[in-house]
């Protein structure tokens, strides 16, 4: 079988329907690529037991026919959204240890269709930055140049490190990492959330 962290999201979901894999084990292995490439410090937080638990709901759902769209897709969430008892910073020293009491309209949609969180994506500190540098958590580094300790672009470095893309310029990590983003457009994120693109994206 194809490795399932190279599969994309429509052939993840197809595997998910047929019972080629469960989510659990598509969510375990996510953990492990998570754990081999931590020297990429795309994660600035990681959260096993929330992405365990929620794959466990979605192999329930599977089993009793109530599968939603996303169901037991495993996604890393950038820092700058809120997810709702999970520590969130923007990267900045200013919020370290904010731990949100309430669901970004974007984190709330994807779990609403059953996606799973495997943790907060690194990124420049509020957005602000070009290269991931300023991220008080330490810069990201390239996926395919990690040894030269060269940039992965920003504002989400994180993002692009985890092959999951994001951020304000795509088209310059799409000439430094070699990803294609697919964005999000008006109405889908809340108003006040509209000037702070996300992406989710599948390697081509």
């Amino acid at each position: 079988m194809e490795k399932l962290t190279s599969l994309t999201v429509h052939e993840t979901l197809d595997g998910l329907k047929n019972k080629s894999f469960s989510a659990v084990e598509l969510t375990n292995e996510y953990l492990r690529a998570m754990e081999e490439k931590r020297a990429l410090n795309a994660y600035v937080l990681e959260t096993p037991e929330k992405a365990l638990a929620q794959a466990e709901e979605a192999d329930r759902r599977y089993r009793d026919g109530t599968a939603r769209a996303l169901e037991g897709i495993p996604l890393g969430i950038k820092d700058l959204f809120c997810t709702e008892g999970v520590r969130t910073t923007a990267c900045s020293h200013i919020l370290d240890g904010f731990v949100p009491p309430y669901e970004s309209t974007v984190t709330g949609r994807l779990f609403a269709a059953g996606a799973g969180c495997l943790g907060k994506l690194n990124m420049d500190e509020f957005a602000m930055g070009g290269s991931n540098e300023t991220s008080f958590y330490g810069p990201a580094y390239n996926p395919w140049q990690a040894e030269k300790k060269l940039v992965p672009g920003g504002s989400s470095g994180g993002s692009v490190s985890a092959m999951t893309l994001a951020g304000v310029s795509p088209q310059k990590r799409v000439a430094v990492c070699g990803e294609m983003p697919f964005m999000f457009r008006y109405r889908v994120r809340s108003r006040e959330e509209e000037r702070w693109p996300i992406s989710i994206c599948s390697r081509l």
